[in-house]
Parts: C-alpha cells; structure tokens; sequence
C-alpha cells in the first residue's frame, strides 16, 4: 500500500484543523450541533464503531471522511453509521455506479468533456456548492446509464470532503434541453429507484435546493414518476423554471457558465475541474479499497434490495402518447 492509501485510511487520530470559518462555525452550531466538543467526541465514538464493527474490512477515518456522515446527520452518530454502512455497500453492491471512478477513463472523460456536469467555481448566495448539469450534452446513443452514473459518482467524491460543501450543502440546476427518446429509455424502472434510494439514503451530501430547466412536455409522465420516489423534504425543494430568465431570478447569473448569463465559458470551468480531478485522482482511485461484507440479512443490504416487483422496463412506457 502506498503513501497515499496509507494516509487516506489513516490512524485512528489524524491533525485535524477545522477549515470553517467563523461564520460557518456559528452556521454548523446553530444547524448541525457541532462545535468542537462534539465534533471531537463524535469522530473519537465514529472511529471506534468502525475498529469493532464485526463486517467493516477497511474503510477510511480521517476526520473530512467521517464529518461527510456526520454532518449531514446533524451529529446524530447512530444515523451518521447508518449511512456510512449504506454508503459501504451500494459502492459493492452496485459497482457499475459507484466503482472505478477515474477521470482518465475515456467514456467519463468524454462526458466531462462535452459538459454534462460540472461544479460551477462560484458558490451561490447561500454558500453552497452547484452542480450545473446539461442533458442535451450527454449522448445516450454513445454512452450507458453506467457511464452516467459513474461521472456522477466522481464529480461529487470530488467534492465531498470539503468542509463549506459538508455545511452549507448542496444545489443543483439541470438543464433538460436536448433531452430525446434515448435519455428516457437510458434507465430502468428498478434502477432509476435504486438510484433515488442511494442518493436520499446512502450519499452524505445535503441536498438543499433542485432546479429543473426546460423540461420537455414528453418527459412529464418520467419526471412525475421521478419525483413520487424523493421523501417529501426533497420533493418540496424542486423549482421547475420554464426559461433561463427565470431561473436567474433564483440563481445568480454571475455564478452560471457564460452560455447562461455568466462570464466564465463552460469550457473554461470544464477544463479547471479536470485539472481538479486529476490532483485528487489517487484519493478517489482509493476509494475501491474499502470493503464491508454484504451479508443478506444485514439491515444495510436488505434496505437497498428491497421487493422491485412491478417496476420492470424503461421510462419509455411513461411516455405520453
């Protein structure tokens, strides 16, 4: 194991210094209960979980690793382990997802390329991290739901471990323009709520905010379909936005690529995040190093496969005619 691999999975107690400043310290104390005696106290019982934990093999223990399940749950270290085992297992369960996440494979470095989805550099006005996504920009004709869901999964290892992100959270915008038959029929029924199932219960990251833009008429019956399976806090953060203009009136145009009202090109953004990627290409490499065993009866395995029946075939039979 090399330097690299041996710092990420490092010793139990790592020199930790909390990167946040003072304003995000009060905004993590009044919203997450953190401060840093209950930060100390809840990575010290977190480490400890994880030494004893009869099916865990290995998986990081560095404090940034930690406080993206901590965070997220607000503190509350039983759900914090909760997620971190679910978090184990979908990267095993479902490893065309959530496994061999590198920038330099060609299909992932394709999609990045042609600016499906990038981080936008600025943040918006609530602090958060955006991800801007393009549809009319992936090519389902080229690409799988696989390639998809792969960029997904090293965009945001990407970005997970940094602390502002872990506070403030997420938003997203999603641009459906140049949506077509192929991307409706990409996903499966099952898969598409085995997907929605790891977001919302498996990946520490607080969605804060969902923006759709022109989303097309034939893609109703699949977004209806889509937003029935979010829990109803996430349904109720969804804006649908019928043009950019109106989307501006939600998201500062001056954070958005060029082509949206901002002033930094899309390419230029793509280009300093895959530089970005790179750097950290070894840590998220790593991350395939981690293991828990998938025993069927273990509650972390069982609530990902839970009874699919009914939900065969593809989101084209939602279509409206």
């Amino acid at each position: 194991m090399g330097v690299e691999r041996t710092e990420l999975f490092g010793a139990d107690g790592d020199a930790y210094k909390c990167g946040l400043s003072e304003e995000l310290r009060r905004a993590a104390r009044t919203e997450l209960r953190e401060d840093d005696g209950s930060r100390a106290h809840a990575l010290q019982q977190m480490r400890d979980w994880i030494a004893k934990h009869p099916h865990i093999r290995k998986c990081r223990t560095d404090s940034l690793f930690l406080l993206r399940f901590l965070r997220t749950k607000k503190f509350s270290v039983p759900m914090a382990q909760e997620m971190l085992e679910r978090y184990l297992a979908i990267r095993q369960l479902y490893p065309q997802w959530f496994r061999g996440l590198d920038v330099m494979d060609p299909k992932i470095s394709d999609i990045l390329d042609a600016g499906y989805l990038i981080p936008l550099p600025e943040r918006d006005d609530f602090g958060r991290k955006v991800l801007f996504s393009c549809a009319g920009r992936f090519d389902p004709y080229k690409f799988s739901s696989a390639d998809m869901a792969r960029t997904h999964g090293l965009v945001v290892e990407a970005i997970m471990d940094d602390e502002q992100n872990q506070v403030c959270g997420y938003s997203y915008v999603n641009d459906e323009a140049g949506m077509t038959a192929g991307h409706v029929s990409l996903w499966s029924l099952a898969d598409i709520r085995k997907m929605i199932r790891c977001l919302q219960d498996s990946t520490p990251m607080r969605h804060k905010a969902t923006h759709f833009l022109n989303v097309p008429s034939m893609a109703n019956r699949l977004f209806e379909f889509f937003t029935m399976l979010l829990n109803d806090k996430l349904r109720n953060r969804i804006m649908l936005h019928t043009s950019v203009a109106d989307l501006h009136e939600h998201i500062n145009p001056k954070i958005l690529p060029k082509e949206y009202g901002g002033t930094i090109p899309m390419a230029d953004m793509i280009a300093d995040f895959k530089k970005e990627l790179l750097a950290k290409r070894e840590m998220i490499k790593a991350l395939d190093d981690m293991e828990i065993e998938l025993h069927a009866k273990a509650r972390y395995v069982s609530d990902m496969q839970e009874d699919l029946a009914g939900l065969s075939g593809s989101f084209r039979k939602l279509e409206v005619d």
